[in-house]
């Protein structure tokens, strides 16, 4: 934007310097002078105005434009041009009769009639936009269903097979976003954008050796998402102006394009959520999928560690839930029976509470 503001400014340098001259010509020979002074010292002023004056009238608001438009969604920009449409459709329809008023109300109030439509149409479509727009998802849906069960699959078209998830960076270098993906059991695209792979690169060129090794192993599972995985992946150059943090940038995007955020942030998990955007939360997805047990069931464990409490011994099973043993101090790396005594559900995870099952031969 700054090199094509530059050749504006030489535009409206020239332009105005012309102009400016032909002037000075103009009052010189009204003035019964020489006109060579007066086009020399009005061209020059002309260019002067016109080097610092143009951007201001041709890229400034054009940048404006572009930012204003950036803030809005597709869907809101989708319905004021389909409500500017429909007020423009009205007021033709209604221009010939209105003409045949006399003058000067039949030549008048067809271009009122042309604003004011126009503008109502704007804005009552803005007002209902979203009822619009599930009513024409609705009908997609069923049009989807439908087409589904003609297909013999029984299962219809509908669960967002076409839409995007943005990945924020802390997703990406957990790892676990691979895994989930090779297993099919999400459906769209996984939307990255460029913001989000230029702080994943950052990261991996910190002087900080911890960090760095984050950010490298994060381009290890983006290139094994985008060659090993059936889920599509997608970098996109998308940016949202005006804004520099990562996650706001993320959160205003989601916004914009109307799809969720997969994540393992919780700062950015709130702070979508008091925005109104959906969030696909990673670490909620491990506990849902965790093994359930209940009070009086046994299973085998190895017994690890000692626990905080006296005799107490500490095991975990393969989805990583601690198990707190009572009395398994002694039961130390060995394949133990226990029984489920109590489940406690927390803010980190799921503890189960056991004791040793009683054998007897």
């Amino acid at each position: 934007m700054i090199g094509i503001e530059f050749i504006f400014r030489i535009i409206g340098m020239l332009v105005f310097g012309i102009l400016g001259g032909y002037w000075g010509i103009h009052l010189g020979n009204l003035a019964g002078e020489p006109p060579e002074l007066y086009a020399l010292v009005l061209g020059l002023v002309g260019a002067l105005v016109g080097l610092v004056l143009t951007p201001f009238f041709t890229t400034r608001p054009v940048r404006y434009l572009v930012s204003l438009l950036n803030r809005v969604s597709a869907q809101t920009l989708t319905a004021g041009l389909t409500g500017f449409i429909v007020g423009l459709l009205i007021a033709a329809l209604l221009a010939f009769p209105i003409s045949m008023l006399p003058d000067p109300f039949g030549q008048i109030f067809p271009f009122v009639g042309v604003i004011l439509f126009g503008y109502f149409g704007v804005v009552i479509f803005l007002m209902r936009e979203k009822e619009i727009f599930n009513l024409f998802s609705t009908r997609l849906a069923v049009r989807s269903s439908e087409a589904g069960d003609q297909n013999g699959s029984g299962v219809p078209l509908v669960g967002g097979a076409g839409r995007n998830i943005l990945l924020d960076t802390s997703v990406i270098i957990d790892g676990r976003i691979a895994d989930i993906a090779r297993t099919g059991f999400m459906a769209g695209t996984l939307l990255i954008p460029r913001f989000v792979l230029n702080e994943l690169q950052y990261i991996a060129d910190s002087p900080d050796s911890l960090r760095r090794q984050r950010g490298r192993r994060g381009m290890e599972v983006l290139a094994q998402l985008q060659k090993d995985t059936a889920v599509p992946v997608r970098i996109s150059d998308i940016d949202v102006e005006g804004v520099r943090e990562v996650d706001d940038k993320l959160v205003v995007l989601a916004r914009q394009l109307r799809c969720p955020i997969l994540t393992n942030d919780y700062n950015l998990n709130r702070v979508a959520e008091l925005q109104g955007v959906a969030v696909l939360n990673v670490n909620e997805l491990a506990n849902a999928v965790k093994s359930v047990f209940l009070p009086g069931e046994s299973f085998y464990i190895n017994i690890i560690q000692e626990g905080r409490e006296s005799g107490q011994g500490i095991a975990y099973l393969d989805d990583g839930t601690m198990v707190v043993v009572e009395d398994g101090r002694d039961r130390i790396n060995m394949q133990t029976n226990v029984t489920v005594t109590k489940v406690l559900q927390t803010a980190a995870g799921r503890m189960i509470f056991a004791r040793i099952e009683d054998t007897k031969e």
